[in-house]
């Protein structure tokens, strides 16, 4: 029997669409990169978390997934646009970003850091203090957020900033959930 006729038999036909754009998230390993403070971004002794390829649904439909699953883990206040094009970190906050749509080349961890491309599918754990600019995007589409709707700030690496930015940091919980596999994994193991 065909799967089509079979799936058809079984009234499955119409939930395919949906099953074949969901990944299995508790397969998903994120990439984990370290950044030292450099003297003007202080970056973090947790790891940068990038989940590649993490969902497949992408445009508006994408965005929306995004909201509701970061909603469902308590990543909220969250916003649809891109990423700065300059150096910049929160230190009120961790961050979450959900690449909805095209792709971007993304500094992360300040001038002495790494490059790396990011494209729709792709999910980024920032820690509070962790410095990330925008290089260069095509069609970028980024949903953000924030463990308990934390508020956010954003700090350039500029004299003065420190060492107030360091003590808020400092006295930052570590979040409960991660941002797409919730309780189980991700941070919750990771940067405890």
């Amino acid at each position: 029997m065909k799967r089509h006729t079979f799936l058809s038999w079984l009234g499955l036909l119409a939930m395919e669409p949906v099953a074949a754009r969901l990944r299995d998230i508790d397969m998903i390993e994120p990439e984990k990169l370290y950044f030292k403070d450099d003297g003007q971004i202080p970056n973090s002794k947790y790891p940068l978390l990038l989940y590649r390829n993490a969902f497949n649904m992408r445009n508006d439909e994408g965005a929306e997934w995004l909201e509701k699953q970061f909603a469902a883990n308590n990543w909220t206040n969250s916003w649809r646009n891109g990423v700065y094009s300059f150096h910049h970190y929160h230190s009120t906050s961790h961050e979450v970003l959900g690449v909805y749509s095209g792709s971007a080349m993304l500094h992360l961890g300040g001038e002495q850091g790494q490059k790396i491309k990011v494209q729709a599918g792709d999910i980024i754990v920032i820690p509070a203090g962790v410095g990330h600019k925008n290089l260069g995007s095509d069609d970028l589409g980024i949903v953000g957020a924030y463990p308990d709707g934390r508020s956010w700030d954003v700090n350039k690496g500029l004299p003065g900033e420190r060492p107030k930015t360091d003590q808020n940091i400092a006295a930052l919980p570590i979040p409960l959930t991660d941002p797409l596999r919730g309780k189980v994994n991700g941070l919750t193991t990771i940067w405890h």
